[in-house]
């Protein structure tokens, strides 16, 4: 499991696009990684039965299933 709470959080949305991991799952936007003072609500996202992508119904972000 990553250590979230020694690295710098990402701004929600700044990126359109997002690859995750397996190990990442289950999938949820906004990501651990980014602050959420300003992020919408999170959302499960079902990436696994989505072809290995899926895309974030408030914020419209992709994210891609690498491995």
């Amino acid at each position: 499991m990553a250590d979230h709470a020694s690295t710098p959080a990402q701004q929600p949305n700044a990126e359109m696009r997002y690859e995750v991991r397996r190990a990442d799952l289950p999938l949820g936007c906004p990501l651990p990684s980014m602050s959420l003072w300003n992020a919408h609500p999170r959302v499960y996202l079902p990436i696994e039965t989505n072809g290995g992508s899926a895309r974030c119904p408030y914020c419209s972000a992709l994210y891609v299933l690498v491995d």
